[in-house]
């Protein structure tokens, strides 16, 4: 059975299931592409504007879908939809293993582990694209869940597309494993840093679904 999401409220248009946060870009996008074609049969200009308007708009609701998923079993599960960047060893033991999220992706994030959030932490920085070497410099939202694996760290990451990371549960919440935790709008990259121990099951160049693809093996 999918676990609870009532704390992830979401917007909607016309029935459609949208990102949390996404009214900013898309009220704006789609109130244009009526009134251009409410306009279009009366204006040149207006039918001109209509079906850029209208391209942009669905862009914008394909962009921001957030479908509802089946949570998968497994200890840790993939935070973001998007391929595997790199997985590579750190100096403390743990692993890393980066996703790649193109603007294609659903770009709502998810808990990878049931817990308590410990610590949700905005660190300024550049937009460089997520798949450059340098993007580790990125504005980027730093998390911390405490779990039954203990304390693991997942990194939102922003990048020459995606300019703003929306958090949407604050320090000190309880999470369900695959619960919605945040938005990064438009592409960008998810690092999850797995605990000492912990054997990785997925391999660079892999699809991952959040909420969905396993991240480690039993």
């Amino acid at each position: 059975m999918p676990h609870s999401q009532t704390s992830a409220s979401r917007d909607s248009l016309a029935g459609v299931r949208l990102a949390r946060g996404a009214s900013p870009w898309l009220l704006p996008t789609v109130a244009t592409a009526a009134v251009s074609l409410l306009g279009a049969r009366r204006s040149g200009a207006a039918k001109a504007v209509a079906v850029p308007a209208t391209a942009l708009a669905a862009g914008m609701l394909w962009f921001f879908r957030d479908p509802e998923r089946e949570i998968a079993q497994g200890r840790v599960i993939s935070p973001a939809d998007g391929v595997v960047q790199s997985i590579m060893p750190w100096k403390d033991g743990r692993t890393r293993v980066a996703i790649f999220m193109s603007p294609l992706n659903v770009h709502v994030n998810r808990a990878p582990l049931s817990g308590t959030v410990t610590s949700v932490e905005h660190v300024p920085g550049g937009f460089v694209p997520a798949f450059n070497k340098e993007s580790e410099n990125n504005e980027r939202v730093v998390w911390h869940f405490d779990t039954e694996l203990g304390d693991i760290e997942m990194i939102q990451i922003a990048g020459a597309v995606a300019r703003r990371i929306v958090p949407y549960v604050p320090r000190g919440t309880k999470v369900e494993q695959g619960e919605r935790v945040g938005l990064i709008r438009f592409g960008s990259r998810v690092d999850l840093y797995l605990p000492e121990g912990v054997e990785v099951a997925v391999e660079v160049g892999q699809k991952t679904v959040a909420g969905v693809t396993r991240i480690d093996r039993d």
